[in-house]
């Protein structure tokens, strides 16, 4: 069965380039939100399995976000260094961190399988 995801991303640029890398990967890629309202709706349509969700989308916090698509496991991503936000993500309902850097299927596979419930 292949995994489906959300991504969330204010960046339409990074939105295209990470479903390109993610499905060449052998994920699929549900939907794309830039926002946080459009997002929780595309989740609620969508049911994806896992949603990956930029911590800064322009205005608004990706950390709001994952707060509001739980059930949904979601792995926060940025372009800055998961230290920079340890104990943001810590006090999150997310499973854990994704530079951008170091997105791939791979990784949003191992966090999913050694995610500690939230």
């Amino acid at each position: 069965m292949t995994l489906r995801c959300l991504l969330v991303d204010d960046n339409e640029h990074f939105l295209a380039a990470a479903r390109d890398l993610l499905e060449r990967e052998g994920l699929a890629v549900a939907g794309v939100a830039g926002r946080i309202e459009q997002a929780l709706a595309l989740a609620a349509e969508l049911r994806p399995d896992v949603a990956l969700v930029d911590i800064n989308l322009g205005e608004e916090s990706g950390f709001d976000l994952a707060a509001r698509l739980h059930p949904i496991p979601v792995i926060m991503i940025s372009t800055h260094a998961g230290d920079d936000y340890a104990d943001l993500i810590e006090a999150s309902p997310a499973i854990g961190f994704v530079s951008k850097i170091a997105l791939s299927a791979r990784a949003v596979q191992d966090l999913l399988a050694t995610a500690r419930p939230r």
